[in-house]
């Protein structure tokens, strides 16, 4: 099955940009007990979790509320949107249809082993971008064997189908917007400026 982003890099800086501390300070609006651990445990050592922002219609189970259901017909925000509304202004500027969305946390001392995540969904293929919020300078994360090093506030696509791993050697968290969602011409077009803008 060839993807629409086959022929683009593994990684690439999108041209958008967001002030990530409007974005930490609705990380406070969140209790310890709204995160959830991530349920494929063999993944990671550590404490690796989530909180759903957007999730496949009908779900409340927290675990299946992180989930990312590439075949669901419908996503919806949740109720954990409601209360940080410099998320959800950031999603609202991302103009593709959107899938889920997951605030993903890696604690101090935790790692992501390396890995490769899968998109069953043939008719409407996905993208995942991240967006750092919180993040130290002893956080190291590896696509296809090679550093990416993400900022916050920065956009990230990332052809997650390659081998990734992350591990957070530092004393703070590791908070990314992690967002799914439908490559269209909308997409297409943001990821050829950020091509572009690599090669320049």
């Amino acid at each position: 099955m060839t993807h629409p982003l086959d022929s683009f890099p593994d990684r690439i800086r999108l041209p958008l940009a967001f002030d990530p501390a409007p974005l930490a300070a609705d990380l406070a609006a969140f209790a310890e007990s709204d995160w959830t651990r991530h349920f494929v445990r063999d993944n990671y050592e550590g404490d690796w979790s989530a909180i759903p922002l957007r999730a496949a219609e009908g779900e409340t189970h927290p675990v299946r509320m992180i989930g990312v259901h590439s075949l669901a017909p419908r996503f919806v925000d949740t109720h954990f949107l409601a209360r940080a509304p410099a998320l959800a202004a950031t999603l609202a500027r991302l103009r593709s249809p959107l899938k889920s969305a997951r605030l993903m946390r890696l604690r101090p001392g935790s790692v992501i082993r390396e890995h490769s995540d899968h998109d069953p969904d043939e008719e409407r293929p996905g993208a995942r971008v991240h967006l750092p919020i919180t993040t130290n300078e002893d956080v190291e994360f590896h696509l296809g064997g090679k550093a990416v090093a993400m900022t916050p506030g920065s956009l990230w696509y990332l052809r997650l189908s390659e081998p990734h791993r992350a591990v957070n050697r530092g004393t703070s968290d590791r908070v990314h917007l992690v967002v799914d969602l439908v490559i269209d011409d909308w997409f297409l077009e943001q990821a050829r400026a950020g091509v572009a803008a690599a090669a320049a």
